[in-house]
């Protein structure tokens, strides 16, 4: 399907008037990076990435969208003559997915003609700004969890697509598996998932319900113990499987307190290797709330697919430099609070006994290089898209995010990780 009208329409009109001017295809140099970290944040995650890419592959203008657009007057016939043969042909490079990013990063460097790089800015930043508001609180949950089993679970709370993106995002920065079954179709991403409310409503009985589920996937399930009396629901899955059942989830009341006594419960009647599943609107400050009672696995849903109070990271997508014909001139807004640092830039990472000390952005850098090739010349990079490119973000984040300091993991608000010098 074609991703060209994921877009704003003024995209179109700077391309029009552009290409009136003569100066749709003076060589440009366009970056994405945010002016600031959201408040309180220390870090944030590049995610989105892979989507990205294959949103680039898919961004052309066949007749259908060619008509949408002459019929409502939106473009000139000049214009949907140059938009029918539209297939982006610069070069783009970036932080790899999974990568750290602070204020200034330049996570993404777009280098084409004005034209055909000014099209793209909606479509690259709906996606990196969504999944990188995911992937930034995710990454904080993963923290709070510690080695614990983490899964998201966030659909019913988004729209269909973003759910696909959030749980893909989610996975990156570590979390173990997904509710949403598309998610594990289109990227891979282990998926789980048992009974609701509902299941146990629908039956006459709690004990019934149990039966019924224990039938269908045997005692390698997770049993909702909280329809009704929990301590009676423990008791009778316990006793429904010999004491064999996987795990019970607790979705509702002080999940502290009451993982401690079905815990307590469960090592009484024997079941002691029986897991505790905890849901019910967590986020990274309840999760690490809960991280001295006997839990075992975490459902996320709400906070994760809305950034955990930041849905977007605020990057922006900005002009910095342009071949006049005979120069390369740098170029940068001046407006307060808006400004930013003209000319193409490289990024670096500053470590120290391999711990990160600095984001170095400028023309010449020294540590650990941040970009890498994303397309070249219209080619993508085939390493960053699809299931192994999710595979590739996964390990990627694993190794970066190691080289924070211990205390840029505290979930209080502070100043970010590192800073960021423009050299």
């Amino acid at each position: 399907m074609s991703t060209a009208l994921l877009t704003d329409r003024y995209e179109l009109t700077m391309v029009q008037a552009a290409l009136r001017s003569g100066k749709a295809d003076r060589p440009t140099v366009f970056e994405v990076f945010t002016r600031s970290l959201p408040p309180g944040r220390r870090y944030g995650v590049v995610a989105g990435t892979g989507r990205l890419l294959e949103a680039v592959k898919d961004f052309r203008f066949d007749q259908a969208e060619i008509d949408f657009l002459l019929e409502n007057e939106i473009v000139d016939q000049v214009t949907a003559k140059w938009l029918s043969e539209f297939k982006f042909s610069g070069s783009i490079s970036g932080y790899q997915e999974g990568e750290l990013f602070f204020a200034g990063s330049p996570v993404l460097t777009v280098e084409s003609s004005f034209a055909e790089a000014v099209i793209l800015e909606t479509v690259m930043l709906s996606i990196l700004n969504y999944d990188s508001a995911v992937a930034s609180a995710a990454a904080r949950m993963r923290f709070a969890a510690g080695n614990r089993y983490l899964a998201e679970m966030g659909a019913r709370r988004a729209n269909e697509n973003a759910a696909v993106a959030a749980a893909r995002a989610a996975y990156i920065v570590g979390f173990d598996a997904t509710s949403n079954l598309e998610a594990g179709r289109s990227w891979g991403i282990p998926t789980m998932g048992t009974s609701a409310h509902s299941f146990t409503l629908l039956h006459d009985t709690e004990s019934e319900a149990f039966q019924s589920q224990l039938a269908s996937m045997g005692p390698d399930t997770t049993l909702l113990v909280d329809t009704y009396d929990v301590e009676k629901a423990v008791r009778e899955a316990v006793r429904l499987t010999d004491g064999k059942i996987s795990a019970v989830r607790l979705d509702s009341g002080d999940l502290s307190t009451a993982a401690q006594k079905v815990r307590k419960l469960l090592d009484e009647l024997g079941a002691k290797e029986t897991k505790i599943v905890v849901t019910n609107d967590l986020d990274e400050y309840t999760i690490a709330a809960l991280a001295a009672a006997p839990v075992d696995r975490y459902g996320v849903g709400t906070s994760l697919v809305v950034g955990s109070g930041h849905p977007t990271v605020g990057f922006v997508y900005k002009l910095v430099s342009h071949f006049n014909g005979q120069e390369w001139v740098d170029v940068a807004k001046t407006s307060t609070a808006k400004t930013n640092v003209g000319g193409k830039k490289f990024a670096s990472r500053s470590i120290e006994a391999g711990v990160a000390k600095a984001e170095l952005v400028g023309s010449d850098t020294t540590g650990r290089e941040l970009q890498v090739k994303l397309i070249e010349n219209g080619e993508i990079s085939d390493s960053a898209v699809g299931k192994q490119g999710v595979v590739a973000a996964r390990k990627h984040h694993q190794l970066v995010i190691r080289e924070l300091a211990e205390g840029a993991f505290r979930l209080s608000n502070g100043e970010p990780a590192i800073p960021t010098t423009f050299v």
